[in-house]
Formats: structure tokens, sequence, C-alpha cells
């Protein structure tokens, strides 16, 4: 099979290198792809968002199966786009991705159809909603109703940032027309848990659930981030609590998209708090979460290919998915600056013995170089027989990788492992 990734970040190295495994992928184009990428696919430079091109691209190289990886071209309609060109594709159409293209959308589904979630107002304008902070509970959450590659959630800790948060979204377009409309929600506390999942509109399997590590440093501080670093599985998604998730989120999920006309398959995120009251959702994404990818399909025993044909093909239930009873870490090696300003174009050098993955997000290749080329730049990757072993293997690999400005967190990992440790 001749198969297409839309997409030239991590989680789409991670999705090309599994699907590597399987014997049905006999040719893999990534678009636009990246310069590690291109180790293991035929990187071709169509943006994920020209959906025009990435079709006429398609049709004109048979593509037998299209993989659309990326949030922005999901929304924009690119599943539908090919599937009108004949191309069976994994991933929502654009009426089902709206579940994480408008976080109005989302709230007022779990509303509807009773799924927890955070209280929350929405809001279409600024005079409103700073006459609702006036006397809001504090800390509150503001959140842009559509994509901001995934900045646009504020935690306020305080009134004035709340008051800030609403000017910033609504007044000065940091976002553009993604904070014309905004959320405003409780703000919940308990331990953040990511479950990715396979569904072909009528089963859902949970994939390994894993923990992400948004804040740039370590001990969880400063600025927010796509992501510094993952683990799976995460300690406090105990078994009792997936049964409740499945019970009374993920299914009533699935259920509640199809009664609105809006069937979704592919794969579907799930951000949840485990609250004092239960876990709850935060928010849903319609693709694979990036860097959770990362450490949950070096987990998946199985082959990727055949699972994402039986979600598109409605045949997931007879389907045996399984992941290993290991642990996986991804350490992500940055750009000394980000979230904020940074350098590139410095070389990547790799020792010899990495025992893991190097999945490379951000990098392009100039004479045969590999050069940075981005903030998050990799992420390395080791799996152990348990959590404590696989943080070791990949903080090993982390110096067997090396270029000027890199920066990485040193506590990927830690607050599961004190899980570990009290229970």
């Amino acid at each position: 099979m001749k198969i297409m990734v839309v997409g030239g970040g991590g989680r789409e190295h991670a999705i090309i290198k599994k699907i590597k495994e399987s014997p049905l992928a006999d040719k893999i184009y990534a678009l636009p792809g990246n310069g590690g990428i291109a180790e293991d696919a035929e990187c071709v430079a169509i943006g994920a968002k020209e959906i025009d091109k990435i079709v006429d691209f398609a049709v004109s190289k048979k593509i037998d199966y299209a993989i659309v990886a990326p949030d922005d071209p999901l929304v924009l309609g690119a599943v539908d786009a090919l599937n009108e060109a004949g191309i069976p594709c994994f991933g929502p159409r654009a009426n089902a991705a709206i579940i994480e293209g408008s976080k109005i959308f989302s709230k007022n589904l779990m509303k509807k159809y009773g799924i927890p979630t955070a209280q929350y107002e929405v809001f279409t304008e600024k005079e409103a909603a700073l006459k609702y902070l006036e006397d809001a509970p504090i800390p509150t959450v503001i959140k842009a109703d559509g994509l901001a590659l995934g900045k646009g959630v504020v935690i306020a800790m305080t009134r004035e940032e709340a008051i800030d948060a609403v000017k910033s979204m609504m007044e000065d377009k940091v976002f553009g027309d993604s904070g014309s409309k905004i959320v405003i929600e409780e703000f919940l506390t308990g331990p953040e848990v990511s479950v990715l999942s396979f569904t072909d509109g009528k089963t859902v399997v949970p994939m390994v659930s894993s923990m992400d590590h948004k804040r740039a440093l370590d001990g969880d501080k400063g600025l927010n981030t796509g992501g510094m670093g993952t683990i799976a599985p995460n300690p406090y998604y105990t078994d009792a609590i997936a049964d409740v998730c499945m019970r009374e989120i993920f299914l009533p999920t699935i259920n509640a998209m199809n009664a609105e006309g809006r069937t979704f398959k592919g794969c579907l995120y799930f951000g949840l708090m485990l609250t004092a009251n239960g876990p709850k959702v935060i928010e849903y994404n319609c693709r694979f979460g990036d860097p959770e990818t990362q450490v949950v399909l070096p987990l998946l025993d199985g082959d990727l290919l055949e699972i994402m044909q039986a979600c598109t093909n409605g045949t997931l239930a007879d389907m045996d998915v399984k992941f290993k009873s290991q642990a996986a870490c991804c350490v992500i090696m940055a750009s000394d600056g980000y979230p904020g300003k940074y350098s590139g174009g410095f070389e990547i050098t790799r020792d010899t013995g990495i025992d893991g993955e190097v999945y490379v997000a951000g990098a392009k290749l100039a004479d045969g170089k590999l050069l940075t080329a981005g903030g998050r730049v990799l992420g390395v990757v080791a799996i152990g027989d348990n959590l404590g072993k696989a943080i070791d293997k990949a903080y090993a690999n982390v110096q067997k990788v090396h270029f000027d400005n890199a920066f990485f967190r040193k506590d990927i990992g830690q607050k599961a492992m004190a899980v570990f440790s009290e229970n």
C-alpha cells in the first residue's frame, strides 16, 4: 500500500515509524514531513493546510490510504476532501473534528448529554465577559473558542490575570479569530491524565494512558509549552477510574456525536482531570496528542496500520488491540528560549548505542546535515520494564544526542515516580 501522512512534527514521525513496521506499508509519503522524517518517508513540500494540493498529490500518486494527523487540516475538512476524491482516511470529517475546533461546541455537547466537565459560561462580547469576571470565582480558566496551536487557554490565578486574558483574546486578538468567542470555566483541581483512543464511531478502544509535562522548567515552573515530555502509563489512572471513564465519558461522547449526526472516526483524545468528584473532561482533541503519541505508540503491541483501517472501515470491534505491559518516557529536547524566542540552524548529531527512539519535530536537512529548525526539536524516547527504568534509559539517550542551544527538563516522570513510591 502507498500511504500518505499529513503533518510534519514529532507526532507524525512517531506515527510513520510505527506504520513502517506494518507489512502492508510499501511506500510512505509525508506532507510536508521534516528533516528527520526524511529518514523514514519521502517528504513532499506541501503544507498540512494546503488541502487542494494534498488531494491533487494523493490522486496523482494513487495513494491507497491517508492519515491526517494535525488538528488544522482535520477541522478544515481534509478528510472530507480526500474521501470525495476516493481516498480512504484515518481521521474525522470536519463536522466531527469540531469537537476540538470549537470549545463552545464541545462544552455545549457535554452539557446536553450529561458528560462530566467544568461549569462554564460562553461570551461573544468583551464587555459581558468582563462584567461576569467582577464576581466570578477565582482562580478561573479562560479559553479561546477556536484552535490556537494548543496555547488558547489561560489559567488565571488572580482577577487581574483573568481580565488581561479576556482583553488579549477578544480585544488584542492574540489568537486571531479563535478568540472572538471565549469560554470562562470553573477551575478544577486534581491529577491530569491524557487518554488517546481509537474509534470507528461505534466502538472505542482507549490506548495506554499518559502524563504530559506542559511547563518549560523543572518543578512545573515557567511558561506553558506544547509539552516538554511525557510518560506512560499514568499512575493516577487506575483500572477502577478507567471503568468510570468508559461508562461516563468515552462511550457517552461517541454516542453523543452520533446523536448529533457527527460520527467520529479516528483518534479521539480525552484530556481528563481526576477531581475529588470523579473524572471530568478538560478538553477533547480530534487527533493524536503531541508528545503523548511518542510514548503511547512505542507501547502498542500490534499493527497500527491495520487498527487505523479498522477505524475507517467500522470493524474496530473485530480487532484485538494490545499494549505492552511496560512503561515509556519521552524527554523533549528543545531550543533554549522556547517557548519564547530562540535561535536555530544548529547541527544535530547522535552517538551510537541509543536504546530507544529519537522522534524529530523541528529540524531541516541542509547539505546533508540535520539542523535545528523549531522550538521543540526532538523527542527522545525509551521503554523499560517499569517507569524508573524507562526514565533512566531516556535520559541516557539524551546524553547521546547533541546540538548547540539544547534545553530539556531534568525531571520528566518524577511526579509519577512519587505516586508509585506512595503506593
